[in-house]
């Protein structure tokens, strides 16, 4: 294996090409009014530009996983690799994807833009601060945080209740002894000393609303809609009684522009906000979306962790704020972790194991099930690994196969478009035979707030039921009178199990959804409804990836993977 190369080895040996060729490929003319380059080998759109563009009938393929492992699935590296296999048969194809976090880069999973040879590039500068829209983002966030502390110090016209302030401050890392602090400790004579906390970046509702947001002038919109807390008579403080929206907007002016960059295999990539699925909705931007599909035939674009987050979200949120519909969904999966959701340790997934595979294909069945629930055709992609056994490939086939669902073996990750082939080419039929009007979300908006809830855990979750005391009854019940019950919901929970538990393995059942707190979204329009112990800004491993990342002589980086 010594002569394997890792990823940044790959990524920083490709024979990258300038950007404006790579917009070329689908139309966009080299002119200040189309893009702004920024540097040779990624750019921004032009809001302008993206106006002006007609609508076209692309095809939107969702890319979704099972439960995450890990021994890793493949989600980022299997959309990256289906575009490029897209185009390698002759369609014209853009990969939508998120931007990389800080805090998993230098956390538990490092790199984010695909692997091997399927991946978009320059993966160093993606990964890393790329073209600072997760600054802004970030900025924009504690911007207001500032704004609704300077208010309170001059005097508090507003009647803001101290105690009810549920606005927090981001920070775009991993850094767990953030989560409560306590602030205005200083010997200022105005100052209120008060609990705070931090959230990452990636949970920050100004990261959902960027993503959900149509425009400039809807982002601004939401923006000012946004409930920072409750006046001591509780009612709602929004953003806009602080005059924010007007100054985050403009923080967030040029990152709101959609950033191209390119694949190994030098076709575009749309690469535009990053909001987790475990804690988030999970998706890239409605813009970049909306212009993936007005400059290509075909757009694949994935949603973070399993089917039963990302997709889920994906479908239910950015679906109904975006009025988009997707023309199939690709599900994708590994042995490794099939077989680590049958009771194999990591370590021993290179061996052949035919009855933990066995064991853990009820985890495939359920996110297979869970998909056709949404009205959606679909195809299981088996990402290869080179430990993969015929026999262990043909069970997988086999068990499918009953199930009525097509399969393809994937090898992009050695072999790039070149092994997506196969993939794209089933996924183009899906498209053509697919009928947009069988799709359907999973609750309608009028629904309430706990009954959607209670809808996903037992529909999508494989619960019983949801665990709910009095004091989120009230939370809720609040939050309707309001008048903000046609919101969806958007659900924080473990990304390793269906269930709460991230022990829980395979496809289990018979548990319960533990609700531990509701917050509104106002701004973004959707509730979060937070369960189990997860956790709205992560720790550090202890063993973290930072640990590997670092500079060699000639100032290039190492570890980052």
């Amino acid at each position: 294996m010594s002569g394997v190369k890792s990823d940044i080895e790959i990524a920083r040996a490709a024979k990258m090409h300038p950007i404006k060729d790579v917009l070329l490929k689908v139309g966009v003319p080299d002119d200040p009014h189309s893009f702004s380059p920024m540097g040779r080998h990624i750019a921004k759109l032009n809001l302008d530009y993206i106006d002006e563009l007609n609508d076209k009938k692309s095809n939107l393929i969702l890319v979704t996983a099972i439960t995450p492992t890990p021994a890793g699935e493949g989600k980022t590296t299997t959309s990256v690799g289906l575009s490029d296999g897209l185009n390698k048969i002759g369609k014209k194809s853009i990969v939508c994807l998120r931007e990389p976090s800080l805090g998993p880069s230098f956390g538990m999973k490092g790199g984010a833009a695909g692997g091997g040879y399927a991946q978009v590039v320059p993966m160093e500068q993606i990964n890393l601060h790329f073209t600072g829209d997760f600054h802004a983002i970030t900025s924009a966030h504690n911007l207001l945080s500032a704004l609704i502390d300077n208010h309170i110090y001059w005097g508090n016209k507003l009647n803001i209740d101290v105690e009810n302030i549920t606005w927090k401050r981001v920070v775009d890392l991993n850094d767990r002894a953030l989560r409560s602090i306590k602030i205005n400790l200083g010997k200022l004579k105005n100052n209120i000393p008060r609990d705070d906390g931090f959230d990452i970046t990636v949970a920050s509702e100004v990261m959902a609303i960027f993503c959900l947001s149509n425009n400039l002038n809807d982002l601004e919109k939401k923006i000012g809609n946004i409930t920072i807390g409750y006046t001591k008579d509780k009612k709602p403080v929004y953003a806009k009684d602080l005059n924010a929206q007007g100054p985050m907007a403009v923080l967030l002016k040029e990152a709101i522009r959609p950033n191209v960059t390119q694949t190994l295999e030098n076709n575009p990539a749309i690469i535009h906000g990053g909001p987790f699925a475990n804690i988030a909705h999970g998706c890239n931007s409605i813009i970049a979306t909306k212009t993936a599909l007005k400059l290509s035939e075909y757009v694949v674009t994935e949603a973070g962790f399993g089917a039963d987050l990302g997709a889920e979200k994906f479908l239910n949120i950015k679906c109904r704020k975006a009025n988009i519909k997707p023309n199939c969904v690709v599900l994708v999966a590994t042995i490794r972790a099939l077989k680590m959701h049958g009771g194999v340790e990591k370590e021993d997934l290179k061996k052949e194991n035919l009855e933990a595979l066995k064991k853990g294909l009820p985890n495939l069945e359920k996110h297979i099930e869970n998909v056709k629930k949404f009205g959606l055709e679909l195809i299981v992609a088996i990402n290869h690994f080179i430990t993969d056994t015929e026999k262990e490939i043909k069970l997988i086939k086999d068990h499918c196969l009953k199930l009525g669902v097509k399969v393809s073996l994937c090898t992009h990750w050695s072999e790039g478009g070149k092994g997506t082939e196969d993939l794209a080419k089933n996924v183009v039929e899906l498209c053509k035979k697919n009928n947009k009007e069988n799709f359907n979300h999973l609750y309608p908006n009028e629904m309430p707030i706990l009954k959607k809830v209670e809808t996903i855990a037992k529909e999508i979750y494989g619960a019983t039921g949801i665990d709910v005391d009095e004091k989120i009854k009230q939370q809720v019940k609040k939050i309707e009178d309001s008048g903000f019950g046609k919101f969806p919901v958007c659900i924080a929970k473990t990304q390793y199990s269906f269930s709460t538990d991230p022990k829980l393995k395979g496809a289990p059942v018979g548990h319960s959804l533990p609700i531990r707190e509701i917050k509104l979204s106002s701004g973004a329009e959707f509730i979060v409804v937070i369960c189990g112990s997860i956790m709205t800004m992560p720790g550090l491993p202890k063993i973290p990836a930072a640990d590997s990342i670092k500079l060699n002589s000639k100032g290039e980086i190492e570890g980052l993977f």
